[in-house]
């Protein structure tokens, strides 16, 4: 019997008992002090939702990015405003006719399998990316699709590499890290099976792919052995300290029972807050809100191969139907900005022009609906409760066109599924909301383009691609911002897309965590963030 004294004993026997229910309490106390340093060391993250594959750029979604990018590195990555610097990387040469980049490669550093990084690996990893069996879906930004392309990449001794362009490609760094391209992440042969098949990633990040139970959890576990940059932590880059021992991401698909775990502490933070949950995180105790405005966009994709959608104006109807505003305010509890263009309002490029847009008109809208004779014909509007802002907004843009005369009806299917009926382009309109870009020409990127290529564009005029195409090869921000205007001119013109407002990154995390922090890319960063006692 442990922790009683029986009722007749000697002073001994009592002095004896007595030492022993001392011991049990000490052996307790110590127990429950290793538990709670055990505790410290690992940081819970609620997720909506499991991620798609652990393979860079080939199959991924916000959450994927996310959780990569803890495990991925490339030789450049995004600092915390957007522009680039070296990562692996040490520095960089550019050739004065800018079609030669040379990357030195960082000493020291080792892939999660503990080989060196040599320039080998860098050769090998970037030739599986233009293969196109590996199904990269950044693979067009590099191989000439879009006029850009490698044309050689070579090893030069152990610790450099050259990349050779076909012409001088002012966005080559940048296009390079790119978050929903992996950050082109240098991986070691070692992550593919022998057939050739992805298994699991073997990069060189502060945390290495621990357990993935699928629909349950993911576990990253801090990387011993590895080698950070000196600067303080600066984005992607900059020093990347791993003060927490394991990182496990919960996939909790159901709202109340994310907003449970993080009101007992079950998890420690819940990137990505809905607006709808946040009134009640606002009322939690030991609960911050983290937020910042980011560079993504949310809106309405319109199919103009549609027969009823090919008419321009059946399309600008639909745009004037709708109070942005209204819609900004109501889906992100006033975090987000209403927004007609495809450059983010948080942008520099996001000039008075692109502030211009069809305005919000439902008694011009009747007008033009008897004109093109419509008579009430349903269109489908495809959307999602995986990600609440998609849906909600759908339900507005629903109603509000209902009020103006248009009959949508929403088609509510399962992410996945959305996923793939947007990369083949099988719908007629799609709530929807793009990944944050560095800088308005991958914005522009992501819509306009060779629709019979790649069915996720949704806008192909010549004269916009050409003026895209211009805006990749000129660095003058003046020059630059003219392009843009002049394409969110036409933009308007055509109405291939209904953009909607700008998001903000928006973080709810217990006061234990401290260093994080949000940024413009939206995507939830815990190297540099400690877990302490809860008050301290």
């Amino acid at each position: 019997m442990q922790g009683k004294c029986p009722q007749k004993k000697s002073i001994f026997d009592l002095h004896h008992c007595g030492l022993k229910v001392f011991l049990l309490g000490l052996v307790l106390s110590c127990y429950s002090v290793a538990v709670q340093a055990a505790e410290m060391e690992v940081i819970d993250v609620a997720l909506t939702s499991d991620i798609r594959s652990t393979d860079p750029g080939v199959n991924r979604d916000a959450n994927t990015d996310t959780v990569m990018m803890h495990v991925l590195e490339g030789l450049v990555a995004y600092r915390e405003d957007g522009s680039t610097g070296p990562l692996l990387a040490d520095f960089v040469d550019i050739s004065e006719d800018e079609k030669t980049y040379t990357f030195h490669l960082r000493s020291g550093v080792r892939f999660h399998n503990g080989d060196l990084l040599k320039a080998e690996h860098v050769v090998w990893t970037w030739k599986r990316y233009l293969d196109p069996a590996t199904g990269w879906g950044c693979l067009a930004s590099f191989d000439g699709s879009n006029g850009d392309k490698i044309e050689s990449i070579e090893a030069v001794g152990d610790d450099a590499v050259v990349f050779k362009l076909n012409h001088p490609q002012p966005m080559f760094l940048s296009q390079m890290a790119v978050i929903h391209c992996g950050a082109s992440g240098i991986i070691h042969p070692s992550s593919l099976n022998a057939d050739g098949s992805w298994n699991r990633p073997v990069a060189t990040g502060p945390y290495m792919l621990g357990k993935w139970v699928r629909g349950q959890y993911i576990e990253l576990d801090a990387f011993a052995d590895y080698q950070s940059r000196v600067e303080p932590r600066d984005g992607n880059t900059g020093g990347k300290i791993a003060y927490a021992t394991k990182i496990k991401w919960l996939i909790i698909r159901d709202s109340a029972a994310r907003l449970a775990a993080l009101s007992k502490g079950q998890v420690q933070a819940m990137p990505e807050l809905p607006a709808a949950e946040m009134l009640q995180v606002r009322r939690m105790h030991n609960v911050q809100i983290i937020s910042k405005p980011m560079l993504v966009n949310y809106g309405i994709l319109i199919q103009d191969r549609d027969t009823l959608l090919s008419d321009v104006r059946m399309r600008k109807a639909l745009a004037m139907s709708i109070d942005r505003t209204t819609v900004a305010s109501l889906v992100t509890e006033d975090v987000g900005v209403a927004n007609a263009s495809v450059i983010p309002s948080s942008s520099v490029f996001h000039s008075d022009i692109q502030k211009q847009s069809d305005g919000f008109h439902p008694d011009r809208v009747k007008r033009i609906l008897d004109e093109i004779g419509y008579k009430g014909q349903p269109i489908k509007l495809v959307t999602n409760r995986r990600y609440p802002a998609m849906f909600n907004q759908a339900l507005l843009v629903q109603a509000m066109a209902r009020q103006a005369g248009i009959n949508i009806e929403l088609e509510v299917i399962e992410w996945a599924t959305q996923i793939d009926r947007w990369r083949s382009g099988n719908y007629q309109l799609m709530s929807f909301g793009y990944s944050a870009r560095a800088d308005p020409y991958f914005n522009y990127q992501s819509i306009l383009g060779d629709r019979d290529a790649n069915k996720t564009k949704l806008w192909d005029k010549p004269e916009a691609i050409d003026l895209l195409a211009e805006s990749a090869r000129v660095s003058d921000p003046d020059k630059r911002q003219q392009l843009f205007n002049e394409l969110h001119t036409l933009m308007i013109e055509d109405c291939p897309i209904i953009v909607l407002y700008s998001l903000s990154d928006v973080n709810a995390v217990r006061t234990s965590i401290k260093g994080f922090n949000s940024w413009v890319f939206g995507r939830a960063r815990f190297w540099g963030v400690k877990r302490m006692e809860e008050g301290s």
